[in-house]
């Protein structure tokens, strides 16, 4: 089974981590081509390597000296390498790049944290260190080249067998720097994991995997094993996230598995996604809950209108002038409404209503603000009769009021908007009710 492994950047944060990631990637000879990021916070108040890098561009241009800060990046690298009994030059390669600091991209400078890690891990693990600029290829227009890119990495394994490969960043095929957004770390190991026909691209992090609730609000929600892709992609718009959304899209189009994987527990199950969830006798109802605060929604009503051609475009196309994206539109008959993020209307709501009352002559327009919507997701829930009245049933139970109900396409998922006061409160009745209590009873069972 061909693997390929991503580890981040709190995996490699110090020599101890870096000796996990050893130990991680030796227990299993299948995993042959690795990826990393760049060194994370190696304590809590600490900073990431990136985000040093990045303050390293912003003294460049406002012409602030940056010696002490590069000397600080220096020093931490240098550190990882005298404790790890490295042979790599790291100081004197270090000043290399901070000599010419001001003379490269912007882009060039924070794509080092990732080279300077790769360089470290690849001598450790002791597998060749293939740059990411060599075989990650880009278009000039920033996005990503996914043919030659391929042919690139294909080619690389024919010479190199496995290999170490520095994440975020590759260039364009006149050796320009570019980078992914942030976190692509996670995009550069799907894109691996596809170009070389991968059974599995495993992401490492410090995390079990996908939790079924938020556990700063619910006490040790369980891990989800199992999830589609799909189900990550609802469960992760509200912020349920330990993966960049856009790693899936490689890897889902190769219909390869994600299995997401903590490198201080490395035996433990960790969340597999698939396109497919595999069928078992006993599956949950509700595979996790998350929800995100501060939406306002806009509730138009007119007699008759949906007898109106038009009505709704042309509401929406207020919200698009004002370049405002609409979150949700539930319906009625005579009613209908458009739920944003608040902050995104803060300046400008008071224009956009009156812009709807000219456009449309609506009888009435209703702004409720401080609105929080949940997203309730369970492959399962369209299989069972009754599940959204048992839902609001014990919402009902617990005093909150839901003021919204729309369900996806896909009928995986259900959302409720409720107030930002009742939000804890309701995603903590539906974790007990329906995540929790089936725990217990497979458990007794």
């Amino acid at each position: 089974m061909l693997k390929v492994a991503k580890f981040g950047g709190t995996s490699v944060a110090n020599a101890q981590q870096f000796k996990k990631v050893a130990s991680i990637v030796a227990a299993d000879p299948d995993r042959r081509y690795i990826v990393v990021s760049a060194s994370g916070k190696r304590f809590a108040t600490d900073n990431k390597i990136t985000d040093l890098l990045l303050l390293v561009n912003a003294h460049i241009a406002y012409h602030v000296d940056c010696t002490a800060l590069l000397q600080t990046i220096k020093e931490r690298y240098v550190e990882l390498a005298r404790e790890l009994k490295l042979t790599y030059p790291i100081a004197q390669k270090f000043d290399e790049f901070a000599m010419h600091v001001k003379d490269v991209s912007a882009e060039y400078i924070v794509s080092r944290g990732e080279w300077f890690t790769a360089r470290l891990m690849a001598e450790l693990l002791d597998k060749p260190f293939v740059d990411a600029t060599d075989v990650i290829r880009f278009h000039h227009d920033g996005s990503l080249n996914q043919d030659m890119t391929a042919r690139l990495l294909q080619q690389t394994v024919a010479e190199k067998g496995s290999f170490v490969l520095p994440g975020f960043y590759g260039a364009t095929s006149d050796g320009k720097i570019k980078l992914f957004e942030r976190g692509g770390g996670d995009i550069t190991g799907a894109v691996v994991a596809r170009a070389l026909s991968a059974d599995v691209y495993e992401n490492w992090t410090d995390v079990s995997g996908f939790l079924a609730a938020d556990p700063r609000i619910v006490d040790n929600p369980r891990t989800i094993h199992r999830i589609t892709f799909d189900e990550m992609r609802e469960l992760s718009y509200m912020g349920a996230s330990v993966l960049q959304e856009e790693a899936i899209f490689p890897v889902r189009e190769a219909n390869i598995p994600i299995q997401i994987k903590d490198t201080n527990n490395p035996d433990a199950v960790g969340t597999m996604i698939r396109e497919t969830a595999e069928e078992r006798e006993r599956e949950h109802l509700i595979t996790g809950v998350a929800g995100r605060k501060n939406f306002t929604a806009v509730h138009i009503q007119k007699a008759h209108m949906s007898t109106e051609v038009g009505f709704i475009r042309r509401a929406l196309s207020v919200f698009e002038r004002y370049n405002v994206s609409v979150e949700h539109v539930p319906t009625g008959i005579d009613s209908f409404g458009i739920v944003v993020n608040g902050a995104d209307v803060s300046n400008t709501i008071y224009s956009i209503v009156a812009d709807l009352q000219k456009e449309l002559k609506p009888d009435s327009v209703q702004v409720v603000d401080h609105l929080a919507l949940i997203s309730i997701v369970g492959r399962n829930m369209s299989r069972r009769a009754g599940t959204s009245g048992r839902i609001f049933g014990v919402l009902g139970e617990a005093g909150v009021n839901i003021r919204m109900i729309t369900q996806s396409s896909q009928e995986i998922s259900i959302i409720l908007g409720v107030t930002n006061e009742d939000f804890n409160t309701a995603i903590r009745v539906i974790y007990e009710r329906f995540v929790k209590s089936e725990m217990v009873c497979a458990t007794s069972e």
